[in-house]
């Protein structure tokens, strides 16, 4: 069995505790957040620059816990780094 290179970052699941954050007070599926709502958050955070990326990517928009998840995730993927700063739900 091959060994795998991939090691979690030190920030594996700070992107979670930013999404977290952001839908702390909401009290129903439908509650919104804005891009920069994101983006200040994710700064806030101290994110490191990958993940801050990531965040920036988003186009502009209102989000619902699940769009912000689906857009961050799409993008995670599509870096190949879900195995190193993890996922978000």
């Amino acid at each position: 069995m091959a060994a795998s290179n991939i090691h979690r970052s030190e920030h594996f699941g700070a992107l979670q505790k930013v999404v977290d954050s952001l839908y702390a007070d909401a009290e129903s599926s439908k509650h919104v957040v804005s891009r920069l709502d994101a983006v200040l958050a994710a700064e806030a955070a101290d994110l490191p620059a990958e993940l801050l990326e990531v965040v920036e990517l988003l186009p502009p928009g209102k989000y619902t816990r699940q769009r912000l998840c689906d857009q961050l995730n799409s993008s995670i993927g599509g870096h190949a780094w879900g195995q190193v700063y993890g996922t978000v739900e």
